[in-house]
């Protein structure tokens, strides 16, 4: 990278004494400063803290869920409602479901550390549009609000997926509840604009597309799906609202509509969701496994081209939800073969990064086990998902707990782990404090073991036929379930430990350097914490993000 140029402006608030920057969390003060900020990395930390919140919530949620599927251990014989009633347990996943759906995993990544990083990966001094960044912030807030509140007042119990006839029918607020989703469709469609004209328009000198980082690739691709499918998830909310509220036969069959059109719209909408939230995912584990191997990403342009493929194969799969729903054979063969052919972009990329650390110097930190533990857990996620592409395999494994465990596995443990360990490289970037590593690997170990003994146990039981969404359930399943409740446990017990040690590093942590990680994209070379434009001056790209110096692969790099 190059300084050569004319320097970026200068705060009005800069120290005169010395000539020091103040950085983007001490240029202005006051709340007021914060809600009317345009500053992407502000944006950034306010999403950050919304997402988090949610995200505790949502844990919460399904803990409860858990418990009470201890079942007769603490109910006595024959009585499995012993924490809520059925009624409850419905109203609580639901609220699970939809909470880490649309208000956490969605928008986790892209929302958060895509407005943080993407800028100054790009060598930008903001996106391209600052105000309608905040404006997108505040349709998230307010489309978040409007979604609990219908939920916790209204009590909808149809699962996040709102699934028709019984949502048409239901007297629950489900009309309310929908809304609040269409409203936070806009915040996804805003953000994904201003990504998609941020990258296009806003790269600084030297920075061609072949030289982008990973990361920016993966937003690139996760944007177009979010400018482009968002809509149709927006309209079949509207349809579903319209024939509650004015009784036009669209969905319910005692109105001479179809239930099945509802399942054709809403997963053309959310299959290209589930890549909407793995594919910043995937750009994370990229970033996290080059920098710590110290070694040139192995096959970027294959990479970067397959998060592309991903995110357009992926507009063509969605039949695959629905192979029991009565569609023709044809379209069922046709919806298997693209399945898995959707498979093969994503090996592309496991591949590449297991060859990027073969033969690399890794250093062995939080963030780097949190990338491994990606590695693990999203292949089983994978794996299993050819499982449910196969027809007749997903005949019998349909609406059963293996599904339930197919999903965790890629989203929490593919997109929530990989946001977790980017959080932890990043961490550094965005406060100026260090994390505690020995924490870190503490948590990641409680992570890692309690969401295998949670979900491993559910693709047994779902082998087993145990259906999903049931309160209730048969003698045989009961050491199972009870399992599954304990992993869970231990992994509330890790997420617990990890905001602890990221409290104390934001109140005494060590102090972080410009670049603790010797890294080579743009974002590593500005201040820690940034100053409020980025950079001091416009930086000049002369080199891709992942040239690293000749290094001796023979000697093992410590943690930092």
């Amino acid at each position: 990278m190059d300084s050569n140029r004319n320097s970026a402006p200068k705060s009005a608030h800069a120290a005169s004494a010395g000539g020091v920057e103040p950085n983007y969390l001490n240029a202005h003060k006051g709340i007021w400063s914060w809600m009317t900020t345009v500053d992407h990395k502000r944006l950034g930390i306010m999403y950050l803290v919304g997402i988090l919140t949610f995200f505790a919530a949502g844990g919460i949620f399904a803990l409860l869920v858990r418990t009470q599927l201890l079942g007769k251990i603490f109910g006595g014989p024959g009585k499995q409602d012993w924490l809520f009633s059925g009624d409850t347990y419905n109203k609580l996943f639901t609220l699970h479901g939809a909470v880490m759906v649309f208000l956490v995993i969605i928008p986790s990544i892209p929302a958060s550390l895509g407005n943080f990083f993407l800028p100054l990966m790009l060598g930008a001094k903001d996106v391209a549009f600052p105000k309608l960044n905040l404006m997108s912030f505040y349709v998230y807030v307010l489309g978040g609000c409007f979604l609990l509140f219908s939920i916790l007042t209204g009590a909808v119990d149809t699962g996040w997926t709102f699934y028709t006839p019984y949502s048409s029918t239901t007297s629950t607020s489900v009309v309310s509840a929908v809304m609040g989703v269409f409203i936070l469709g806009f915040s996804s469609i805003l953000t994904g604009v201003n990504f998609i004209v941020t990258i296009h328009k806003m790269r600084a000198p030297g920075l061609t597309w072949t030289r982008l980082p990973l990361f920016v690739w993966a937003q690139y691709a996760t944007s177009l799906i979010q400018v482009l499918a968002t809509p149709v998830l927006a309209i079949t909310l509207m349809l579903l609202a319209i024939e509650r509220t004015m009784g036009v036969g669209i969905f319910d069959p005692k109105l001479g509509g179809d239930p099945v059109l509802f399942q054709h719209f809403f997963w053309f909408y959310s299959h290209p969701a589930v890549y909407i939230m793995i594919l910043p995912g995937f750009g994370v584990i990229s970033e996290i496994i080059t920098v710590n191997s110290r070694k040139q990403i192995f096959g970027y342009k294959a990479i970067a081209m397959s998060s592309v493929a991903i995110a357009v194969i992926g507009f063509l799969v969605w039949g695959h939800h629905m192979f029991t729903s009565g569609q023709s054979e044809l379209a069922s063969a046709v919806f298997s073969f693209l399945t898995f052919a959707v498979a093969v972009p994503t090996a592309i990329k496991v591949f590449s990064w297991v060859a990027t650390m073969y033969g690399g110097s890794i250093r062995l930190n939080s963030a780097m086990c949190y990338a491994l533990a990606f590695l693990f857990l999203f292949t089983i996620g994978g794996l299993t998902g050819l499982f449910l592409g196969s027809l007749s395999v997903d005949i019998h494994l349909h609406d059963t707990y293996f599904v339930v465990a197919h999903f965790h596995y890629v989203m929490m443990g593919g997109t929530m782990t990989a946001f977790v360990g980017a959080l932890h490289h990043w961490w550094p970037k965005m406060t100026g404090r260090m994390l505690s590593e020995f924490w870190g690997k503490v948590g990641c170990f409680f992570v890692f073991v309690g969401f295998n003994i949670t979900f491993l146990s559910q693709f047994l039981l779902g082998t087993k036929g145990m259906p999903r969404r049931y309160a209730n359930y048969l003698p045989e399943f009961q050491t199972l379930h009870q399992i599954s409740t304990v992993g869970s446990y231990l992994l509330g017990l890790g997420f617990l430990i990890t905001l602890i040690y990221m409290i104390q590093s934001l109140i005494n942590g060590e102090k972080a350097s410009k670049n603790p990680w010797e890294a080579m994209s743009l974002e590593w070379q500005t201040d820690s914490p940034p100053i409020e434009h980025n950079f001091h001056v416009q930086p000049v790209v002369k080199h891709g993000p992942y040239e690293f110096p000749e290094i001796d692969h023979s000697l093992a790099r410590g943690g930092h």
